[in-house]
C-alpha cells in the first residue's frame, strides 16, 4: 500500500482539522466573553495585514479599534486583549492535542530509526550478536528537570491529555465539552510552585508515559535480541532532577530532597501494584495465586498504608516473581508468561528508585561550605592540617585533601549553607538505603572551573563518614573557557591516585556534563557547540589514555540556542572520535510534553536516540570522523562566530534593549518555577548571573532568535569572500556534525518575524541595535539556503515547516499585544510623572502574553 508523505500526512491529520475544531471552540457560549470569538479572527487579519505594511504594533491595534469597536477607551481596548490572550492560549492547547493526536500517523513508527528497524537492519548486515553486545552496555538517559520552560499547570495538561484522545477518535460530543472545559480553566498560577510541587507534576509523565512506554521497548528488546532473557542492562534509564538541583534555588531543602525521593519510590511500587493486580486476574493457578496475592497485599501496605514503612523489599519481589515465572512454565504450560517477563523486566528495570534523583549543586557553594569546614578543622585541631592552606597552589591544596581523614557531622555546623550541604550528603545515604543505589547516586557540579571543585565535593562525601561512597561525582563545563580547559581538569584527576581509587570503584567509569545553554549565552552558537564537540573528543583522548570510560551527559534545552533541534541527528553525527557508551540528556518544560508527553512520542524519541547510539557504534565505520581540513574550518567559523557575538554582546544597547524591548525582566513574575530568575538578588541587571532560560526564552519572544543564529551568517561570508565558499559547501555534504548544526540553526530562522519589531528601526535609541540583528538574520539566511540549495528554510523538513507556520499563525495576535504593550510601557516610562498603575496594568498584559508565546514553541525540538 502507497504511504503518504509527511507533508500530505500532517495536512489530512492537522492542518485541516485544526479549523473545524477551532470553530467549535470560538462559537461556544462563555460567560463575560461577549463577541470575542468573533473579534479574535479579525484582529489576527488586522494583525498579518499591518506588519505587512510595515506597521508599528501601535498603529495595528489603533486601526483595529477604529473599525471594529464603538469609540472604545483605552481600558476597553485592554480588557479585550486580555481575552484575546485568553483565547489563543486555548487555541494553542488545541493545537497541542491535535498534533499529539496525529502523532503515530504523521511519524513511521515502524520506520527509520525504531527498534524495528534496528534489529532488521542489524540481521541484514549479520551484525546481530555484535548489536546484543552493544546493547549490554549501552544506556540511554532522559533526565528530567523542572527548568521552566512550559507554563501550563497540571490541570490542563490533563486536559490535552483527554482532549488528545477525543479528536483520535474524532468524538465531537466529547471535544466540545472539553473545549468548554478548557475555557473555563484558569492558566495562571497564582503562587509559585514549591520544589515538590514541580516533583510530582513530572511523575505523572514517568507514571503514565515513560513507565509503560520503557517497558514495552525493553520487552521487544527481551524477545527479538536477547533471546526471552531478562536484561540487566537498564539501556533506556531515568534520571530526575526536581528536589535535587540546589543550584540557584534557595527553595530545594533536604527536607524536599527526602520528600520528593520517598514519592519516587512509592510511585514506582505503586505502578507495580496495579500489574500486580492485572496479574491477578490472570495468575488463578494453583500455587501462584497465593504468591500474587501476597505481592499484592505487600505492596498495597507500602503504598496506601505506610508513613515511609516498606512492607516488601526488592529482592523479595524479584526473587517472587522469578519463582512465579518458573512454576509457571513447568506446570502451566508457560500460560500470561510474556505479563510476567514484562513485570519482571520492570521491576529489573526501575528498581525501588523509578528515577535516580540527581544531586546538583553549584562549584561557588561548594567553595563557600568547605571554608566552614576547613574553619572547624583548624579551629579544633582534630587532625593536622596547614596553616598556609589558603596561600596554596591548586596541586598543593589536591595534595592536602586527598590526605585528610577525619569524620564530621552536620551538627558541628550553625551556618544554614553548610548544614544544608552536609544534610543532603547524609541523605544520599539514606535515600540509597531505601530506593537502592541508583535512588541517589549522581552529584553534579554546576560551574565546575578546576580539578579541586571535584575533589572539594569528594572530600566532603569522605569526611561525612563515607569511606567509599557509592556517588559518580559529575564535574559540569558549561563556559567557552571552561569547556576549553576541561580536559585538562579531567586529567589532573586521573593522576589523582585518591580519586582514581574511587573511579575503580564505580567501575572505571566517569560522567561528565557538558552545558549548551550557557555555553551559547557566553559564547554564541557556534563557538558553544563547537567548544562542546572539541572538549569531547579532548576528553574522550584523555580519559582512554588514563583506561577510563568517560560518559557524556548533555544539558540541553528545547530550541536549539539551547542545545535542541534534531537531537537525535546530533548523535548519531558523532565520529569514534568521541565517546559512545552512553547518551545523556535533560529534557525540560515543552520538550517533555511535545517530545516525550504521550506513549507515542515518548517511544519514538527513545527508539531513535537509541537508534543514534547503535548507528554511531555499529554502522558509520569512522565515516562521521571529522578530517584535520574539517576540523581547521570549523574552527574558522567558531572563532569568527565567536568575535562578531562577543562584540554584539559588548555592544552598550545590548543590556538596555533585553530590559526596554523583551520580556526579560518579566519572567520572575509568571509564577512558572520554583527557581528565581537570576543567580543573584540585585535589582541591576547582571549579564553573568543572568539564567540561560529567560535569556533565550526573551529573544525567542521578540521573534529575533538571536542565540541560535547570531554570527553564523558573519562567518560564513568569510569563505564566500576569500573564494574558499566550495570548503564549506562540500562539508555540508560529507559532514552530519556540520549539516545538523545548520539545520538547527535554520529552525531558529524558521521561527523569526523581524515584521514584529520592524518599527524599532527608526527608533532613535535602539534602531541600530536593531539593524545589526536583522542584518545578521538576513545574511544567515542567504547563505544557509545557498549552502543547503534551498529556496526557502526547512525546505527538507515540510511537516516541520508547516507545523511552526501554523504555530506562528496562531500566536501572532499575542505577539502584537505584547509588543504593544511593552512599547506602551517604554512610551509612559517617559513621561514626567508617569501613572504607575496604568504601567502595572501593561506590564500584566506583557506577561500573560508571554505564558501563550512560549507554549507556542512546544515544536522547537
Amino acid at each position: 500500500m502507497y504511504t503518504l508523505p509527511k507533508i500530505e500526512r500532517f495536512n489530512q491529520t492537522v492542518r485541516s482539522k485544526y479549523p473545524i475544531y477551532n470553530s467549535i471552540f470560538i462559537t461556544l457560549p462563555f460567560d463575560a466573553i461577549d463577541n470575542t470569538g468573533v473579534l479574535l479572527p479579525l484582529f489576527s487579519e488586522v494583525c498579518e495585514n499591518g506588519f505587512r505594511n510595515k506597521w508599528s504594533p501601535k498603529q495595528i491595534v489603533d486601526f483595529f479599534a477604529d473599525k471594529y469597536l464603538d469609540k472604545a477607551t483605552e481600558s476597553q481596548k485592554i480588557d479585550l486583549m486580555f481575552r484575546f490572550i485568553q483565547y489563543v492560549e486555548r487555541q494553542i492547547v488545541l493545537f497541542d492535542a491535535i498534533e499529539d493526536a496525529a502523532f503515530p500517523i504523521v511519524n513511521n513508527m515502524e520506520g527509520r530509526g525504531s527498534l524495528r528497524a534496528i534489529k532488521e537492519r542489524t540481521e541484514a548486515a549479520s551484525k546481530r550478536d555484535e548489536l546484543k553486545e552493544f546493547l549490554e552496555r549501552f544506556n540511554v538517559r532522559t533526565v528530567l528537570t523542572a527548568h521552566p520552560t512550559q507554563f501550563y499547570p497540571g490541570s490542563v495538561l490533563g486536559i490535552i491529555t483527554d482532549l488528545t484522545e477525543a479528536i483520535r477518535h474524532n468524538d465531537l460530543i466529547k471535544i466540545e465539552q472539553l473545549l468548554a472545559q478548557l475555557g473555563k480553566t484558569p492558566f495562571i498560577k497564582k503562587e509559585k510552585p514549591t520544589p515538590f510541587d514541580e516533583a510530582v507534576s513530572l511523575i505523572w509523565y514517568l507514571e503514565n508515559v515513560f513507565y509503560p512506554t520503557i517497558g514495552e521497548m525493553m520487552q521487544y528488546l527481551q524477545w527479538h535480541i536477547f533471546e526471552g532473557n531478562t536484561i540487566e542492562n537498564p539501556i533506556v534509564d531515568l534520571g530526575f532532577w526536581p528536589g535535587g538541583d540546589r543550584d540557584g534555588n534557595p527553595f530545594v531543602t533536604p527536607e524536599i530532597t527526602e520528600k520528593v525521593a520517598k514519592r519516587l519510590r512509592t510511585s514506582i511500587m505503586k505502578c507495580y501494584y496495579f500489574d500486580i493486580r492485572s496479574l491477578k486476574r490472570k495468575l488463578t493457578f494453583e500455587e501462584v495465586d497465593t504468591i500474587i496475592a501476597d505481592l499484592e497485599y505487600k505492596l498495597y501496605r507500602s503504598v496506601f498504608y505506610s508513613q515511609g514503612d516498606i512492607y516488601i523489599r526488592l529482592e523479595e519481589l524479584k526473587n517472587e516473581l522469578t519463582r512465579v515465572r518458573q512454576i509457571v512454565i513447568e506446570k502451566h504450560q508457560s500460560l500470561y508468561l510474556n505479563e510476567i517477563n514484562l513485570l519482571l523486566q520492570k521491576v529489573t528495570q526501575f528498581g525501588f528508585h523509578f528515577a535516580s534523583l540527581d544531586i546538583r549543586q553549584n562549584s561557588k557553594i561548594h567553595n563557600q561550605v568547605f571554608d566552614d569546614i576547613l574553619s572547624f578543622l583548624k579551629r579544633e585541631k582534630a587532625v593536622y592540617f596547614p596553616e598556609q592552606y589558603d596561600a596554596m597552589s591548586e596541586v598543593e591544596k589536591i595534595a592536602v585533601l586527598s590526605d585528610l581523614e577525619y569524620n564530621i557531622s552536620e551538627h558541628f555546623f550553625s551556618n544554614e549553607t553548610t548544614l544544608n550541604t552536609l544534610e543532603t550528603i547524609k541523605l544520599m545515604r539514606e535515600i540509597q538505603n531505601d530506593n537502592g543505589e541508583k535512588g541517589c547516586n549522581r552529584y553534579i557540579i554546576s560551574n565546575n572551573e578546576s580539578a579541586l571543585h571535584v575533589i572539594q565535593t569528594f572530600t566532603m562525601l569522605r569526611l561525612m563518614g563515607w569511606e567509599n561512597p557509592t556517588v559518580d561525582i559529575i564535574p559540569l563545563f558549561e563556559s567557552v573557557d571552561d569547556l576549553q580547559k576541561a580536559h585538562t581538569i579531567m586529567a589532573q584527576l586521573y593522576q589523582n591516585e585518591r580519586y582514581r581509587l574511587h573511579l575503580k570503584e564505580r567501575k572505571n567509569k566517569q560522567t561528565v556534563m557538558l552545558g549548551f545553554s550557557d555555553g551559547t549565552k557566553d559564547g554564541g552558537y557556534l563557538m558553544a557547540n563547537w567548544s562542546i564537540f572539541k572538549a569531547k573528543e579532548m576528553i574522550t583522548q584523555v580519559s582512554r589514555e588514563y583506561g577510563v570510560k568517560v560518559i557524556f551527559f548533555d544539558g540541553r534545552g528545547g530550541p536549539p540556542a539551547r542545545g535542541g533541534g534534531k537531537t537525535h541527528q546530533f548523535y548519531a553525527s558523532l565520529g569514534s572520535t568521541i565517546e559512545n557508551e552512553a547518551i545523556q540528556i535533560t529534557i525540560q518544560g515543552q520538550t517533555i510534553s511535545s517530545n516525550f508527553g504521550t506513549q507515542d512520542s515518548c517511544r519514538y524519541n527513545l527508539e531513535n536516540l537509541l537508534s543514534a547510539g547503535v548507528s554511531n557504534a555499529i554502522f558509520t565505520n569512522n565515516d562521521n570522523n571529522l578530517s584535520e581540513s574539517e576540523k581547521a574550518i570549523l574552527n574558522t567559523l567558531a572563532e569568527l562566530g565567536y568575535q562578531k557575538y562577543t562584540d554584539f554582546k559588548n555592544h552598550p544597547k545590548f543590556i538596555p534593549y533585553l530590559e526596554q524591548i523583551s520580556t526579560l525582566p518579566y519572567y520572575a513574575k509568571t509564577n512558572i518555577g520554583s527557581r528565581p530568575a537570576k543567580r543573584n538578588s540585585d535589582d541591576q541587571l547582571n549579564f553573568a548571573d543572568l539564567r540561560a532560560i529567560p535569556f533565550v526564552g526573551s529573544w525567542s519572544q521578540l521573534k529575533q532568535n538571536v542565540p541560535g543564529f547570531f554570527g553564523v551568517g558573519t562567518a560564513l561570508r568569510h569563505f564566500e569572500e576569500t573564494n574558499a565558499w566550495q570548503a564549506v559547501q562540500d562539508m555540508y555534504h560529507h559532514s552530519l556534525f556540520f549539516r545538523t548544526l545548520l539545520e538547527n540553526t535554520m529552525m531558529s530562522l524558521a521561527k523569526c518575524n523581524f515584521e514584529l519589531t520592524a518599527y524599532l528601526k527608526d527608533d532613535p535609541e535602539f534602531g541600530a541595535f536593531w539593524q545589526i540583528i536583522f542584518e545578521e538574520y538576513q545574511e544567515t539566511k542567504r547563505l544557509l539556503l545557498k549552502i543547503a540549495g534551498h529556496t526557502e528554510l526547512m525546505q527538507n523538513y515540510p511537516d516541520g515547516k508547516a507545523s511552526i507556520a501554523m504555530r506562528e499563525q496562531i500566536v501572532l495576535p499575542l505577539l502584537t499585544i505584547q509588543q504593544y504593550a511593552l512599547s506602551q510601557i517604554n512610551a509612559l516610562k517617559k513621561e514626567a510623572s508617569p501613572d504607575k498603575n496604568v504601567i502595572g496594568v501593561y506590564e500584566k498584559l506583557v506577561t500573560r502574553s508571554l505564558f501563550g508565546n512560549t507554549n507556542a514553541s512546544r515544536n522547537s525540538a
